[in-house]
């Protein structure tokens, strides 16, 4: 049996699934980072980098500015958002409450977190981000409403924690 999914929920799998790899991908450069730093001194000390690349002049120098510690932790941190982005766009899926609950609940905590990085500057990137999330978490809560799907599975769930 086939389960019908709303477009939404598959919008919204797609945009976790992306988030988790480009986050995967995010955690793997700055572990590798943090462990050939000095590989990098070496390349931006010997390669002229010309006018046209400042983008990569600019990340080669934050990258050898910034601690080896720092970057490993950094990578850390990144590897486990990944790995709930990937559990919530997998959750999502298969249609588990444990999934909706996850999402609104993160949403609903980034949104804020959001809103203070844009009152520091408004950047294309912040501002579609944070439209894409208060997005979500509007259709997720509208949507679960809606169904009354979340009620029932957080009852079963409630019944059977009790019962253990």
């Amino acid at each position: 049996m086939q389960i019908k999914r709303s477009p939404g929920i598959i919008a919204i799998v797609i945009y976790k699934g992306l988030a988790a790899v480009l986050l995967t991908v995010t955690a793997i450069s700055l572990l590798f980072l943090s462990f050939q730093q000095q590989l990098l001194i070496n390349l931006s000390e010997t390669y002229m980098l010309e006018d046209k690349l400042i983008f990569l002049e600019w990340l080669l120098k934050k990258a050898i500015s910034t601690q080896p510690r720092t970057l490993e932790l950094t990578g850390i941190v990144t590897s486990l958002y990944a790995i709930v982005t990937a559990v919530e766009a997998i959750g999502l899926w298969y249609e588990k409450a444990w999934a909706e609950l996850l999402v609104i609940g993160l949403v609903s905590i980034s949104i804020p977190l959001e809103i203070y990085e844009l009152s520091k500057g408004i950047t294309f990137i912040k501002f579609a981000i944070f439209i894409i999330n208060v997005l979500i978490l509007v259709y997720l809560i509208y949507y679960f409403r809606k169904s009354k799907k979340l009620a029932s599975d957080l009852k079963q769930i409630i019944s059977i924690d009790s019962q253990n």
